[in-house]
């Protein structure tokens, strides 16, 4: 018999509502296979999409997983700045969005390498403390700069106030950054794939099942592929 909580064993492609925190949907899959169950990384809880859940001794390719590409679809309100980058936090100011050239622009600046701040509601730890905590409490620090990677921000639709776009970054960014950069927040955001996993093979939580589990071998197999040179 293995040892409690290695089996079962896998990785679980789910994808997230909106609502619940990354860290009660792995709760939720915990209590559904009884196995030892982690991430390789989070959504903010209005974010949707796909989350790569570790499960049993699967949890050992954590390593392979975190540093992985991931690409998002997001609507960005070009209105209005919040406090957060996202809706959940409040209107800071509102301006009139960028002409269609401006936003181009724009864009075309925040494509391949870039150094943005980190959002101040965030989970990095600033004087050991997690930031979003210090900004619940209206604590003002300047946030440190990150460097990342854009390899593709292309936009799907354009209304003048709201751009929806496709974007395929390093693993790291923050698209509530992109969405600062562009002079607004990110209304929606939904993760659509992360390396060589797409959304479309995951699950909503209520409907996983152990027998969705991916194996070991094929999480390797695919994240290897991946990595091939010219791939």
């Amino acid at each position: 018999m293995p040892p409690r909580g290695l089996e079962p064993a896998g990785v679980a492609l789910v994808d997230k509502p909106s609502g619940p925190s990354s860290f009660a949907v792995v709760s939720q899959i915990r209590r559904l296979t009884g196995a030892r169950t982690g991430h390789a990384g989070t959504l903010d809880p209005f974010a949707t999409g796909l989350l790569l859940l570790l499960s049993g001794r699967a949890t050992k390719l954590t390593p392979w997983l975190v540093g992985l590409d991931k690409r998002y679809h997001t609507e960005i309100d070009l209105t209005c700045l919040t406090s957060t980058g996202d809706p959940e936090g409040e209107a800071v100011e509102r301006h009139a969005p960028p002409g269609e050239e401006e936003l181009l622009a724009r864009l075309e600046r925040l494509r391949g390498e870039i150094e943005l701040p980190i959002p101040a509601a965030s989970a990095v730890k600033i004087g050991g403390e997690r930031a979003y905590k210090l900004a619940r409490r209206g604590v003002e620090v300047e946030m440190p700069v990150r460097r990342s990677t854009v390899h593709a921000l292309d936009v799907i639709a354009y209304t003048g106030e709201k751009v929806t776009l496709d974007a395929h970054v390093s693993s790291g960014t923050y698209i509530r950054s992109l969405a600062i950069a562009l002079g607004g927040h990110c209304a929606t955001l939904r993760r659509t794939e992360v390396g060589p996993f797409p959304v479309g093979d995951a699950v909503v939580p209520e409907a996983f099942t152990a027998e969705r589990l991916l194996s070991e071998a094929e999480v390797l197999e695919r994240v290897q592929a991946a990595r091939a040179p010219g791939t």
